[in-house]
């Protein structure tokens, strides 16, 4: 795709974005799989209808710019994804790898928050108004989980792992 019109990178970002959560649908039931916390667990479960549901904006938003899904793997979310599979393949205590996953899934969190800040600046520039009002809810909804899992993890789970 050729970027020659800040048009042209929203819809390469949006692409961009759609990639990182069709890979974030498939990775969050091995994170909860692995999660041994109950409320993480219940958490990541959470999480996963919503990035469907965030799938679901993202095509709609796609297609009212008549464009497809289709464009390049998010490399950004591979890597982040890859390190959250390695962590769980390792021989940890269960304590301590769900203090890794919560880590894993900020991470996630954090690219995310960017990348969907991004792509609704760019959309109020270009006076995409379902863009802005979807990708804002979207990002309002990346941030709240972060700052779940930052409970989460100060209450309960970094608790347990020292103990």
């Amino acid at each position: 795709m050729k970027l020659e019109t800040l048009t042209d990178l929203y819809v390469h970002s949006l692409k961009d974005l759609y990639s990182a959560e069709k890979q974030l649908v498939k990775a969050l039931p091995k994170m909860a799989k692995a999660a041994t916390n109950e409320k993480l667990k219940a958490g990541f479960t959470q999480h996963l209808e919503e990035t469907k549901e965030h799938v679901a904006r993202l095509e709609a938003l796609l297609s009212s710019h008549k464009q497809t899904t289709r464009g390049p793997k998010c490399k950004a979310m591979e890597g982040l994804i890859e390190e959250g599979s390695e962590l769980i393949e390792e021989e940890a205590d269960p304590e301590v790898l769900d203090v890794g996953l919560i880590g894993a899934a900020q991470k996630v969190e954090h690219y995310e928050i960017a990348a969907y800040g991004t792509a609704r600046a760019m959309a109020e520039l270009l006076g995409d108004k379902k863009g802005q009002k979807l990708l804002q809810q979207t990002l309002d909804e990346e941030g709240a989980t972060d700052k779940k899992l930052t409970e989460l993890a100060l209450s309960e789970v970094n608790v347990s792992a020292d103990a």
